[in-house]
């Protein structure tokens, strides 16, 4: 059930930004009156899942989702239409229009997704507000996983500066080590202040586990599972970690350690339950797991901050947020291309995305992911590769700059190249997903 919750919101979303991506050059081309004569959802190589016509578009919904495409007459795109090029020029054509009516015609679907980016933002923020983990509120320091501990870093360190600027937003702090050129991260350690610095080598494997920690929290029993060691040594739902072994101990992850640690062993715990604390003996099987499940709602814990926003406070908000997030989705293709970082391997395609929707319909995570994924949609777009919105703007600026326009054979070989690069890349990054899924 889970993986159709996911795959529904990814189709929800995909086919809104596909539409609205295509509308923009849509209306465009109608602005400057140039014939669209198909609109699609989704590709339709041979068959159309449904189809009518009205006045002199067809619309229609292929089978195929890659994404969706407007064909306008007299224009070199993913259909090779070449017939319609032998003939002359119509008023009519996309060919037949000045440079700078073609280039809005082009860049009108990338410009829609940047707007819709915005938008959703802002509403989101009015409707909802804005909620985070401020990395002050973090009074017990982080939990470290293998990679943290690694760099340097330990249970219970607080987060003083990153790149020697405060972090706000807890869940910020992963995004800034990573994308960030300065990556020294300072913490509290006991009343010692300690700097840690980040080198380009450990570059590849953040980038593959970028959240190397998380808030530490106490231990409080939150459910028990049955006929499992934890349930048969008399642990309850709201007992709290007092001690293993006679040591002073109060956190998830001192638990989770020490059952690491003492696999095949038996181990006494201390709980504190009803005021009281109560001794426990718990039999570790070889799994080290025991069957116990802690609180894991942080605001239970912590202080979280939240923000209400009127509509007007919301739109410059929003149109924040959005800028900022184009800013970080670019450095990130930046790590991509960077050999050193080994990014490339980490490319994932439809499923790695699916991936990214939560399990239950959230439709304000649902918003959110939306708004991000049209922001990569405009960026991908408009990257500088035939066949791509970006293909043709480039060769668009040509013509404006040079005055000369490509010819029609170049502009034809070129749309083959580029849709020869696409089709290796969607290949690279599904087949990422495959090799995944078997690791």
């Amino acid at each position: 059930m889970e993986i159709l919750i996911k795959a529904g919101q990814f189709f929800l979303s995909l086919s809104i930004l596909v539409i609205l991506h295509e509308l923009g050059h849509f209306l465009f081309a109608k602005l400057f009156k140039a014939r669209v004569e198909k609109f699609y959802l989704f590709f339709n190589p041979w068959f159309s899942l449904f189809k009518f016509k009205r006045g002199e578009t067809e619309y229609g919904m292929g089978w195929l989702p890659l994404g969706g495409y407007v064909k306008i007459s007299g224009m070199i795109d993913e259909s090779m239409d070449k017939e319609q090029l032998k003939q002359p020029p119509q008023p009519y054509e996309f060919r037949s229009k000045p440079a700078w009516q073609r280039l809005l015609i082009m860049i009108g679907g990338v410009l829609v997704n940047v707007l819709l980016a915005l938008l959703i933002y802002s509403a989101v923020l009015y409707t909802w507000g804005e909620d985070y983990l401020p990395t002050k509120n973090l009074k017990y320091g982080i939990t470290c996983d293998s990679l943290a501990l690694e760099l340097g870093f330990m249970n219970g360190d607080k987060i003083l500066y990153v790149g020697g600027n405060e972090v706000e937003n807890f869940q910020q702090i992963a995004h800034d080590i990573l994308l960030n050129k300065n990556r020294e991260v300072t913490v509290l350690r006991g009343s010692d202040t300690v700097k840690i610095n980040i080198t380009d080598d450990y570059l590849s494997k953040l980038v593959k586990s970028p959240i190397i920690f998380f808030p530490r929290i106490p231990f409080i029993v939150n459910d028990v599972k049955a006929d499992e060691p934890a349930e048969k040594a008399g642990l309850v739902k709201g007992d709290k970690l007092l001690a293993l072994n006679g040591q002073p101990a109060s956190f998830f992850d001192e638990f989770k350690s020490e059952m690491q640690f003492s696999k095949g062993k038996t181990v006494k715990i201390t709980v504190e339950r009803n005021g009281n604390p109560i001794d426990l003996t718990v039999e570790v099987p070889e799994t080290g797991i025991i069957g116990v499940y802690p609180v894991a709602d942080l605001a239970k814990f912590f202080e979280l901050h939240h923000k209400e926003y009127s509509l007007l406070m919301s739109i410059p908000v929003g149109v924040k947020k959005g800028f900022a997030t184009i800013s970080s989705y670019l450095k990130q293709l930046k790590l991509i291309f960077s050999p050193k970082t080994k990014a490339y391997e980490s490319v994932g395609g439809f499923i790695t995305i699916g991936k990214i929707f939560p399990s239950t319909w959230d439709w304000q995570a649902f918003w959110n992911l939306t708004a991000f994924l049209s922001i990569i949609l405009a960026i991908m777009n408009i990257l500088p590769i035939p066949a791509l919105d970006g293909g043709h703007v480039m060769f668009l600026l040509y013509e404006i700059l040079t005055g000369r326009k490509p010819g029609d054979k170049f502009l034809e070989y070129a749309q083959l190249v580029g849709m020869a690069i696409l089709l290796a890349l969607l290949l690279y990054a599904n087949i990422n997903d495959i090799v995944k899924l078997f690791r």
